[in-house]
Formats: C-alpha cells, structure tokens, sequence
C-alpha cells in the first residue's frame, strides 16, 4: 500500500523506487500484488507514466488514511516519538494531580499516563521503567530502604501527608486537626491491600508505631460506597492522602482533617531510568524538581523506617 501511494506521488515506478529503496522492478510486483489482492486494476499505464484508475482513485484516500494510521501507531511505540509514558498508580492520588498540573504548564508535551501494580516482588512498573516501555513511575520504594533500584535512577520524592475522613456524626468531626494518638481510640476502616505491597508495608507499620486499629472493609463495593458509609456512621473513619481527590454530596457534609504532630507522610519516589530515553523526560524532571521544597521547621514527620533519610527533597502534597 505504502508502495502505490509512492507511485501516485511520484507519477512513475522509477521515482518511487528511488523513494522507498528499492528497484523499479519491486515496485511493479508489489503493486500487482495488491491488485491481485484487490481483484482490481488501481493503476493504468501510460507512455509517459502512470495514472490512477477509476477504483484506483476510490481507494487512494483509504490508502492514505490506513498509512497514516499505521505511521501513529508506530509511533506510539518508539520512544523518540511516543508519548511521555508516566505511571501514576491511581489516578485519584497526589500524583496524577501532580501530573496534571504538569500537562497544564506543558501542553505541548503529548503524555501517556498509566496506573501499574505496586507489589514488591515482579513489579511491573519498575520493569517497564527498565526496560524503556515506561518513561517514569512512581514508587515508594520500600524494598530498597529508599534507594534506587538496580539499573535505574530517583528523583524528587513526593512526601503526600494525610487526612482524617470522617461523617458529620463522628466524635473527631468537630477538630480542626488530629494527632495519631487520638486515632488510637477510632477504628479505621480501609480497603483490603496485598501483605507485600508498599501501602500494605506502610499502613502496618503505622498501626504498630501509633497502636492504630485498622479494619478491612470487605466486600468491597468501592470508594463511593465506602463514603457512603461515613456520612452516616458515628463510628467509622478512613484515611486518604492528602492530594488525593474524591467527590460526594453536599448532603454527606463528610470533614477532611488533617493529621498531624507528627504528620504521616507516604513517600513516593519518581523513578526513572539512568539515560535519559524520552526527549521529553528532562522536561518533567525540572518541573517535579521546581516543585519540591523542604517542610517547613518543627513541623514534624513521620516517614516509615524503610525511608532513605538522605534522600532527594520532598514535594509536599
């Protein structure tokens, strides 16, 4: 196809080898073979060329659009001309908000954004990373106490704080704030997560660093069910992250509270790869680094023990 387009471009079989590589004799049996194909004749020729039939001049226009599909395809796939393939893990959480406002500075930058697994062991992200089919994933890196994988490369780490998600009719509902101590005494409830995977690690050693009891919501009948449940229970609490982004209605009146002294921080570490493969990744490495800064003084953290303490700066969610 490719083939007789070059032929009705160049107006000869000569021309048109000369464009694709090839000889003239190729291109003659390739373009019988897609008239063989076809059951139809698409090009007559003349003594001074060739010119298109009436089927031929039916199907140029198909014939074009079908390579330009097959051209973005293509492209889509190599990493010089794709686009910037970021993995975000959840499209509600601080990241893809971060990710979002970068699009918005920078909307000439074509991005592909994916959420990929977060288990420990065979995880598909940081293999993606390495092997170039991800551009920049992040993770918080609990398997390697913080520290960059083998093979591949941190950025900034975005350091998403926490707040208290409860109903109207909750004992804490009032409090423009709470510590991990005062949840000591309120179950929270959360969605089942796998034993090795990174917000399974984080959220255990936070019950046992602050004696938390948290319960698992099961079945689970997602988000909108679950805040469902809060906007009308006295009893019920959850935690979300600080950046993470979800909606209900005004008559659920549910309170974010932040929490605090000292504040729960999950890191998330950009990961990338040592060499720079998208043209366009130095692009968002400045952005994320512009947008980091450090936390303001005395105003406490606690990070998990896995957490490189040496690590980049943190961008606050």
């Amino acid at each position: 196809m490719r083939t007789f387009v070059a032929v009705v471009d160049t107006g000869q079989f000569q021309a048109a080898g000369d464009r694709l590589s090839i000889t003239q004799q190729g291109v003659s049996k390739r373009v019988a073979a897609l008239e063989r194909e076809l059951g139809v004749l698409l090009l007559v020729r003349t003594a001074r060329g060739v010119r298109l039939s009436v089927d031929g001049q039916a199907f140029l226009p198909h014939a074009r659009e079908l390579l330009r599909v097959q051209d973005r395809a293509a492209a889509s796939v190599r990493p010089e001309r794709r686009a910037l393939r970021v993995d975000v893990l959840n499209r509600r959480i601080a990241a893809a908000g971060l990710l979002q406002s970068f699009h918005q500075q920078h909307p000439e930058i074509a991005l592909d954004v994916l959420t990929l697994p977060v288990l420990a062991d065979g995880d598909d992200a940081l293999t993606a990373v390495r092997a170039g089919t991800v551009d920049l994933t992040f993770r918080a890196l609990a398997t390697t106490a913080g520290q960059a994988p083998s093979g591949l490369r941190t950025g900034p780490v975005l350091h998403e704080r926490h707040d208290l998600l409860v109903g109207p009719q909750h004992p804490l509902a009032a409090r423009d704030r709470v510590t991990p101590a005062d949840l000591a005494q309120h179950p929270i409830w959360m969605f089942a997560m796998p034993a090795d995977s990174e917000p399974g690690a984080y959220y255990r050693e936070l019950a046992e660093a602050f004696s938390l009891t948290i319960d698992i919501v099961a079945p689970n009948f997602g988000n909108e069910a679950l805040l469902d449940e809060l906007a009308g229970s006295s009893r019920l609490a959850t935690l979300v992250g600080r950046g993470s982004r979800y909606l209900w209605p005004t008559s659920y009146d549910l309170r974010r509270i932040p929490v605090v002294d000292p504040a729960p921080v999950f890191p998330l570490y950009a990961v990338h790869v040592e060499q720079h493969a998208h043209p366009d990744l130095p692009v968002l490495l400045d952005y994320l680094r512009e947008r980091c800064g450090t936390d303001e003084a005395g105003d406490g953290l606690w990070l998990p023990a896995w957490t490189a303490l040496n690590g980049p700066a943190p961008w606050r969610a």
